[in-house]
């Protein structure tokens, strides 16, 4: 018999606070798994109206799945975060776009009626899994010009992007990562971000700085608030010689993990739980490796043509920041200002982190509290540049929308 495709929500979405990768870092010695767990129990916690028994599915993704990433993190992560062992789970890798990516595998799933309700998020531990940690790239890619060695470097795929766009200019993303960073030390100082945040106990063993035994994180360690375009002129360029591309205007290297309730919207309301977005349409595409950051563009265009609508029906963006010249290059395509109010209004990656598998839930998170503060917006997108060259946008609607005032 025909199915009916049933309208999916995003229920609700958490993450830890993000750290700095390596031996300094606030998660040096915490387990990638474990800090999705963290995130798994604090939804439970939040949702006590959710039937554990009744998840159909815990989809997490990780870049690296190796180690503490790998063995299938959705269901050992689930099983360790004390879910039923009714609950499946399994693993998802799109590099940057992982926990996108888990959301819409399983708003799929809920869409044509599989699953009512699921988990969907990601984790990087970039401090114990650098990115490519143990991967063989197939000699052929260079070796028969697949594509040009710099797709294996996002740094240096960042530089060909300002070739590309040579308008946009150094001052103009160091500028851009200034106003990250403010953006988000008023977020943080008008509450909006510690919401979502699941406190984390974390032991620190750097004696050199004293700092041993266990504490609690609750804030975000890579924020640099006060920068200004002093600081930021003249840090060393690593991907070229006189380039553009530097640590002050690009994201770190970050760990960090999210998670995020996904179900159908008759579920949610018949459960009595929050519907906070309603998806509306997602779109995955392939660019040239070379300028992965130019992947938003094609990936906003086809899931804008998916759901009948154009940019202008977009009140509120929510885009990854993994470089500076990849959102500049995105708002530049669309005829947007580099400082339009509609854009990554707490600030982003820059400011934040990204750690990588995990960052699309938190541009989700961030656009849902969005859409509850403006019920005038209708529509808003999430989307980010992946690597290898790919680009990832979801489009969402605000069930808080009232026609009054702006439509979009």
């Amino acid at each position: 018999m025909p199915r009916t495709v049933r309208d999916v929500v995003f229920v609700d979405g958490v993450r830890t606070p993000f750290g700095k990768a390596g031996p300094k870092g606030i998660y040096n010695e915490t387990r990638a798994d474990d800090l999705v767990v963290k995130a798994i129990r604090e939804l439970l916690r939040r949702n006590p109206d959710l039937d554990p028994a009744k998840i159909d599915e815990v989809a997490i993704a990780a870049t690296t799945q190796i180690g503490d990433q790998g063995l299938t993190l959705g269901r050992t992560a689930g099983i360790l975060a004390g879910l039923p062992q009714s609950v499946p789970g399994y693993s998802i890798d799109r590099m940057c776009a992982g926990a996108m990516t888990a959301v819409t595998a399983v708003a799929g799933g809920v869409a044509f009626g599989a699953y009512d309700v699921a988990l969907a998020g990601g984790v990087e531990h970039m401090g114990r899994h650098p990115m490519g940690e143990g991967v063989d790239p197939n000699p052929r890619f260079v070796s028969e010009k697949l594509v040009d060695e710099s797709a294996l470097f996002m740094g240096m795929t960042a530089e060909n992007l300002h070739d590309r766009y040579p308008t946009i200019t150094k001052l103009r993303v160091d500028e851009y990562a200034v106003r990250s960073q403010e953006k988000a030390a008023k977020a943080y100082a008008d509450g909006k971000i510690q919401p979502d945040l699941v406190p984390i106990s974390v032991r620190n063993n750097n004696e050199a700085a004293g700092e041993t035994g266990w504490g609690l994180v609750t804030a975000d360690e890579p924020m640099r608030p006060g920068t200004t375009l002093e600081n930021l002129a003249n840090l060393k360029t690593p991907f070229r010689t006189h380039g553009k591309v530097t640590a002050g205007n690009a994201a770190g290297l970050n760990d960090g993990a999210t998670a995020a309730i996904i179900a159908s919207e008759d579920f949610a309301r018949e459960n009595n739980l929050p519907v906070k977005m309603r998806l509306v349409s997602y779109s995955f595409v392939g660019v040239e490796p070379e300028v992965m950051g130019y992947g938003p563009i094609p990936a906003t265009d086809k899931a804008l043509a998916q759901a009948g609508l154009t940019i202008d029906d977009i009140g509120l963006f929510e885009v990854n920041e993994a470089f500076a010249v990849q959102v500049l290059a995105f708002l530049e395509h669309y005829g947007i200002a580099d400082d339009d109010a509609r854009v990554n209004q707490y600030g982003g990656a820059i400011a934040f982190g990204h750690p990588l598998a995990s960052s699309g839930v938190r541009l989700m998170t961030q656009l849902a509290r969005q859409f509850e503060e403006q019920p005038e917006v209708r529509y808003g997108l999430t989307t980010m540049c992946v690597g290898f060259g790919m680009g990832a946008t979801v489009v969402w609607e605000n069930p808080n929308f009232t026609a009054e005032g702006d439509s979009k």
